[in-house]
């Protein structure tokens, strides 16, 4: 283990593409994984039935229909008795599963993984083939080629390219594994200057970039966005484990409402912030570069884009050129919520999204494309993407030269 690397949290992978004879319940009455001989160098040589506690998720890119259900794997080596009692010298591994909710969702062709944990447990996962969680996946566990029938093993996963970065982060934490936050001297600091309670977003988005006092737009536009949002989110982490760990001391004498009502709280609050965040941080930019802008204008049928280039009054001039318009959507996640911006400013048929996802899927690059909607990705997480994707991609100092470029005509 390797404190900030993926060896960290997951101690080996097995990954493979579901054969039909394994997910096809109703044909097969093995329930049995094929193909598992490379699992010796995971789980090692079985001593008899060993039964792994696991737990299961099937993943698709809608959030609303992930499945999850708690039971075990079995490991064992079929001709073991054999060997044992006549001798025979031939060794048959074969890892078995109940049927569950999660393998009833899954079809031939998705993608399998079988992470060991470090308590020794198992995580089954199976993801929805072609959809953008499936190739994140495989991206953070640097996997490309599944050709081959069984799996495809990882057991040291501590070298460079598995440092735990914002990406790798955002995933992990997308599978249930929480990331460690990594020690930082301003918990003290945000204490005091907050009275132990939290602020608005931008009040913390503000204290966030004064923390880093050698980080500035002229340095690199993604750079400085990145740094930002990286630094806001670990501060984050941190107050919120001490204010939540504070409000756990008192405890709720029973009253199990107002815990619902407190972990609700919680998690809402991780939800929003996130992308306000987001759009904080990019209005302090867009400012910094002189680049003038309306943040959530009204346009038609009352709808509110994020930004709107060089402004509302601008976009609501009909005399103003349609070409120097820019409209701009911010979502730190896109899963199949990209759709939503295709509907926003009517005037402008060429539209812009800024997101920090990773690794999305080449068929909804390619839609986007094909209804004129732009990506934008901050160039660190480029990489995630194939050759073909980073060929049409921006990046956050691209649209930022895009903006000045049509500003300059106006």
């Amino acid at each position: 283990m390797k404190k900030g690397y993926l060896s960290q949290y997951v101690e080996g992978v097995a990954v493979k593409i579901l054969s039909p004879v394994e997910v096809d319940l109703l044909t097969s009455n093995q329930h049995e994984f094929n193909g598992v001989e490379g699992l010796r160098n995971m789980l090692g040589e079985p001593n008899g039935k060993e039964k792994y506690p696991a737990k299961f998720l099937y993943l698709t890119d809608n959030d609303s229909e992930i499945v999850s259900e708690d039971g075990f794997l079995t490991w064992y080596d079929a001709r073991q008795k054999a060997r044992v009692e006549r001798g025979v010298m031939r060794w048959e591994y074969r890892l078995y599963f109940p049927t569950n909710k999660v393998l009833l969702c899954a079809n031939a062709g998705d993608i399998l993984l079988i992470a060991k944990l470090p308590d020794s447990t198992l995580l089954s996962i199976i993801a929805e083939v072609g959809t953008t969680i499936s190739q994140q996946v495989l991206w953070m566990f640097g996997i490309s080629d599944l050709s081959h029938p069984g799996f495809f093993m990882r057991d040291e996963l501590d070298t460079e390219k598995d440092r735990i970065g914002f990406a790798t982060r955002f995933i992990l934490e997308s599978l249930g594994i929480t990331v460690d936050t990594p020690e930082i001297c301003h918990l003290d600091e945000m204490v005091r200057k907050f009275s132990g309670r939290f602020p608005t977003t931008k009040e913390f988005s503000t204290y966030a970039r004064k923390t880093l006092t050698d980080i500035h737009p002229e340095d690199g536009h993604d750079e400085v966005l990145m740094a930002w949002l990286e630094r806001e989110e670990i501060l984050f982490r941190a107050f919120e484990k001490h204010i939540i760990s504070e409000r756990l001391s008192q405890g709720f004498d029973g009253d199990v409402d107002g815990f619902i009502s407190f972990s609700l709280s919680v998690q809402n609050r991780r939800k929003s912030r996130a992308g306000l965040a987001f759009e904080n941080h990019l209005e302090v930019l867009f400012g910094n570069c002189g680049i003038r802008y309306s943040r959530t204008p009204v346009t038609e049928n009352k709808s509110k884009p994020d930004f709107i280039f060089p402004g509302k009054k601008e976009y609501h001039d009909k005399s103003f050129d349609i070409l120097r318009l820019t409209m701009l959507g911010v979502k730190s996640s896109c899963k199949d919520r990209w759709r939503q911006v295709l509907t926003e400013a009517d005037r402008i048929k060429r539209k812009h999204l800024l997101t920090l996802e990773a690794a999305i899927s080449k068929s909804q690059t390619d839609e986007m494309r094909s209804n004129k909607l732009q990506l934008i990705v901050p160039r660190a997480l480029h990489n995630t993407y194939s050759v073909d994707q980073q060929n049409w991609l921006m990046s956050v100092s691209d649209f930022t030269k895009l903006l000045l470029e049509r500003q300059s005509d106006t």
